[in-house]
Formats: C-alpha cells, sequence, structure tokens
C-alpha cells in the first residue's frame, strides 16, 4: 500500500514525503533525534526524510472496501508503529511531536489539506514546548524569543475603506491596499525568517466556523435585534448562515452591503433594512483587524479576550472569543481566559495598552480605550490566578495621538524601554494582591516616579529608557509614524518601520539590532508591528 505523508523539518515547516509499505502491517518510521541513524522498519522503503514522531495521511481500506484517508503518527522512535487517529481527508487536524532546531522537542497542530485523492499535504499551524502532551500558549515577557504570533494580512476591509467612512472606522486616511499587503508580507517574510510561527487570522476564523456551536456563537453575536431591529436579524442571519465558511470569513471581516445580502436570501420586512442605501453596510467592514495587538492579549498563561471601546471595534471581541474557545488550536490547549470582553463593557481595555514585561509584572496604560475599572478587574484576576504578582498602571493623556500605551512606550530588551518624548513622565500605579481576596493593594507614585515604579516591577535597580534626541517636529512625526512602536523578536532585537530613521539609528547606537520593514501604507493606519501582531508563545 502507497501513502503519503508530511513531516516537519527543524524549523517547523512542512515537508512532503512518501513512502510504500508491505501489505502486511501498516507500519512507518520513527526517526531519532537530529544528526543520529535513522531506524526503518524492514516493511518500509521511505523515498524522503522529516523528524521524529511525524504525522501521516494513510490510505486505508474501510469496513466496506472503499479507500478512505485517516491521519496517523509515529508512537515509536526505534519501532516506527502508525497509530491512526480517525478518518481524515481535508480539514482534519492532528497534534504531533518533533525537534526544533535547537533540538527542542516541541509539540505542533496540522490540519491536513489534501483529500482522499489528493494525500499527503499538513499545514503546519502552530507549536509549543511539549507539556502532557498539548502546545503550551504563554507569554511570559516582552522580548524573549517570540515563537508564534496571530497576523491578519488586510484585504476587503480595507478596499471598503473611504473618505466618507474612514473617520467611523478609526482611520485618518484611505491606504493603498495592494502596497499594504506586500508591506504585510514583508513583515510577516522577517517573522519567519526568524523562526516565528505565523497563523493568520482568516485562516483562524474559517476554520473556526467549521465548528457548528462557534458558527452559531458568532452569527448570533453579529446579528443583535439590538443592531439590526427585530424584523430584520433573523432573516440576515439566516441568509450569512448559508455561506460557506471561507464566504463568511470574508464577509465578517470585510463587510456586506445591503445589495449583496440581498442576493444571498429574502429581504427582510423591516423597516431598518429598507432604509438603508443599496450599497449600505449591513455589516461594516472592520479594517482595525490589521492590529491583531488589540483584541486579545497573552498574559502569561492565559489570554485577555479585550472589550473595545469603540463601536467600529466591538465585533472583533466576538470572533475573538469564538477562536479562542472552538478552534483546535485553542479548543483543548488548557489556558486561562483573564477578560471575557464580550460580557465586560463598558469596563474597556485593549492590548496596545498592555505590556507583558516579565518577572510576573504587567504595565498598562490607561489610555483612551482602557479604563481604571478594567485595569482592577484585570489585575483580580491575575492576582487570583497567581499568574502575576504586580501590575503597575500609566494614567496616561486622553487624546488619539496617544491612543495606546504601545504608540508612547515599547521594550526592545531586558529592562530597556524605547520611550517617545513627548509622553514624559505621568502619574502611575503599583497594584498589587491585597489582604484579601477581594481587595488590592494599591499605591499611588508621583509623575517622577515613573521610571522607578518600572523598575521596581520588574525587580531591578533601574531601567534604561532610550529616546532619540531629535527637534520636537521631528519627534511628533516619528511618534505619529510609530517610532516607538518596535516588535522584539528576540532580546535586543526589534521590528520597526524603516520611515523611523532618526529613532531607528537612534536605538542601534545603543546596541538594538534594527530589522526596518517598508511601512509606507501600513503606518497610515496608525500602528506599528507590535500593533499588527497579536504573540501567542514567548520565551520569558
Amino acid at each position: 500500500m502507497a501513502f503519503a505523508a508530511a513531516g516537519l523539518d527543524g524549523i517547523g515547516q512542512s515537508r512532503a514525503e512518501a513512502a510504500v509499505i508491505s501489505p502486511d502491517q501498516p507500519q512507518g518510521r520513527g526517526n531519532e533525534a537530529v544528526g543520529s541513524d535513522q531506524t526503518r522498519p524492514k516493511n518500509a522503503h521511505f523515498q524522503a526524510h522529516g523528524g521524529i514522531n511525524n504525522a501521516y495521511l494513510v490510505d486505508q481500506l474501510a469496513g466496506n472496501g472503499q479507500s478512505i484517508a485517516n491521519l496517523a503518527f509515529i508512537t515509536s522512535i526505534s519501532g516506527g508503529n502508525l497509530e491512526l487517529l480517525g478518518q481524515g481527508g481535508a480539514g482534519t487536524y492532528v497534534k504531533l511531536n518533533y525537534l526544533d532546531g535547537s533540538g527542542t522537542e516541541r509539540t505542533g497542530l496540522a490540519v491536513t489539506t489534501g483529500n482522499p485523492g489528493n494525500l499527503g499535504n499538513l499545514g503546519f499551524l502552530g507549536s509549543g514546548p511539549t507539556q502532557n502532551g498539548d502546545a503550551m500558549l504563554h507569554v511570559d515577557s516582552e522580548v524573549g524569543r517570540l515563537r508564534q504570533v496571530i497576523l491578519h494580512r488586510p484585504d476587503l476591509e480595507l478596499k471598503r475603506l473611504t473618505p466618507d467612512n474612514a473617520a467611523d472606522l478609526l482611520f485618518d486616511d484611505v491606504l493603498w491596499v495592494s502596497r499594504a499587503q506586500a508591506e504585510h508580507d514583508a513583515f510577516a517574510d522577517v517573522l519567519r525568517s526568524r523562526g516565528v510561527v505565523v497563523h493568520y487570522y482568516s485562516d483562524l476564523l474559517t476554520q473556526t466556523l467549521e465548528v457548528p456551536d462557534a458558527r452559531d456563537y458568532i452569527l448570533d453575536g453579529v446579528f443583535d435585534p439590538r443592531w439590526h431591529g427585530p424584523l430584520a436579524a433573523a432573516t440576515l442571519r439566516a441568509a450569512m448562515d448559508g455561506l460557506d465558511s471561507p464566504r463568511l470569513a470574508e464577509f465578517l471581516a470585510g463587510g456586506i452591503t445591503k445589495r449583496e445580502i440581498a442576493e444571498l436570501g429574502p429581504e427582510p420586512k423591516s423597516i431598518a433594512f429598507h432604509s438603508l442605501d443599496p450599497d449600505g453596510f449591513v455589516l461594516a467592514p472592520l479594517p482595525n483587524l490589521l492590529y491583531q495587538r488589540d483584541t486579545s492579549s497573552w498574559i502569561y498563561g492565559g489570554v485577555s479576550i479585550n472589550a473595545m471601546r469603540r463601536p467600529a471595534r466591538i465585533r472583533e471581541t466576538i470572533t475573538g472569543e469564538a477562536i479562542y474557545r472552538w478552534h483546535p488550536m485553542f479548543a483543548q490547549a488548557g489556558f486561562d481566559v483573564w477578560y471575557h470582553g464580550a460580557d465586560a463593557a463598558p469596563a474597556t481595555i485593549e492590548g496596545g495598552d498592555i505590556l507583558v514585561i516579565g518577572n510576573g509584572a504587567v504595565l498598562v496604560g490607561m489610555s483612551e480605550r482602557t479604563t481604571p475599572q478594567a485595569v482592577e478587574v484585570l489585575a483580580h484576576r491575575l492576582f487570583a490566578a497567581g499568574a502575576a504578582r504586580c501590575l503597575v498602571a500609566i494614567d496616561m493623556p486622553k487624546t488619539r495621538a496617544f491612543m495606546h500605551l504601545d504608540t508612547l512606550l515599547t521594550m526592545a530588551n531586558y529592562g530597556v524601554f524605547t520611550k517617545y518624548a513627548g509622553m514624559g513622565m505621568l502619574p502611575s500605579y503599583t497594584v498589587e494582591p491585597g489582604a484579601t481576596a477581594s481587595e488590592l493593594k494599591v499605591i499611588d507614585h508621583p509623575p517622577e516616579d515613573m521610571h522607578r515604579a518600572m523598575a521596581a516591577a520588574l525587580g531591578l535597580p533601574f531601567i534604561t529608557v532610550l529616546t532619540a534626541v531629535q527637534d520636537v517636529h521631528s519627534a511628533l512625526r516619528e511618534q505619529w509614524d510609530d517610532g516607538c512602536n518596535v516588535l522584539a523578536v528576540e532580546p535586543g532585537v526589534v521590528v520597526a518601520y524603516e520611515r523611523n530613521v532618526t529613532t531607528n539609528t537612534y536605538l542601534q547606537d545603543n546596541g538594538i539590532e534594527v530589522i526596518a520593514v517598508p511601512g509606507g501604507e501600513l503606518g497610515r493606519g496608525r500602528g506599528g508591528p507590535r500593533c499588527m501582531s497579536c504573540p501567542i508563545e514567548r520565551e520569558a
């Protein structure tokens, strides 16, 4: 019997391989650690090479004699036995173990992209250190080695951004979409070149919509009578439910017009629907999905699914909740949820205001988007689980230019921050567990002690704050262009927009390696590399 297979190489890339086995026993091969001799069962002839415990698609005869696809993986390094995981075909998930480039055994999740007539492809979805057979999702710092991240490649939602709706959708300008996509691709390629596994939000959403409970949850949340009117909500929901998952995911992100939804089914007998212009949006586009940092934030061993401040972003929380609850990469991963944003408003909090600075500490900005009430709720939940030992909250100006903390201040190395000069020194608060579970201990600090409070949270005598020396007008321009919004891929190595020459040069002069990426279009949305990324696995 012939079967096709795919293995993951040392950097997590899927590599197809093929084998022919004798009909008496469905055996496979298990490789030992990288560089060691390969052990091959005597009944298998292998034509390619993979890593240990590779997952395979096996073409097998069912009880009725019909050929079906099954997933299997090597369960014995020396014996090479295949353990069948059930009937497969396209869209079947499997967990597998492999060795990464450093020789560390890791657990990954893959999905089949072939079908019974075209077997053999596994699309790699994610990895984590092996722990009880499950992938660990954990973010323990801002600067430790970045392992996995979620991005959203801009598409239909940006094409529907116009001068008339840009302000309502929180954009200052209309972007050149193809150029923005090319810049985003370059950003993703840089991350992959540093060994980061990139997941795309659109893929995660599409795969989540294949789960009936998840699809129901999303459609129920999106087509709420309070938004669409009691006469239209059910009819609109039914029309969208008839779409396949890729098309539904496209409309959920890109929006759908009255004209488009009328083509899917009967028009609702609704004042709210009929009063719309033909090209008016029944669902508005979500161009801010580009900024994956904001909707969810991984804080140590759990995730905060955030309550968004502006109406233009509320729907992002609904799909985020569904992905983390039902997507196969997350459903059995065993992590905490610190904040359920769908139920939390008006106590809003956004990920651009949350920095996991390490040493059990969290830095949070109380900005125009993040409320003190939400900070208190988050602190209670982190402390109750023992996930954090302190939180420092900075009281920021409530202006659009300072919309999130990470537009002013980010971390570039252990104990090293890059900061916009115009931020100055601001009042801050250290929050620690109180005498009882219902209490918090809060220490307020005057503006001049902001850096000292951050250093104390890190257990350091001081922190290094890097602020480029430039005239006030140049500083304002670079802050507007996200000069300080850098994403660390490992300690002392950051990704930054190439246009911010002064800040980038200053960081390099102070020992920080800067990987410059194009951002002429992406930056016009008012978000940089950190804003565009949601790390789900990062080392301490």
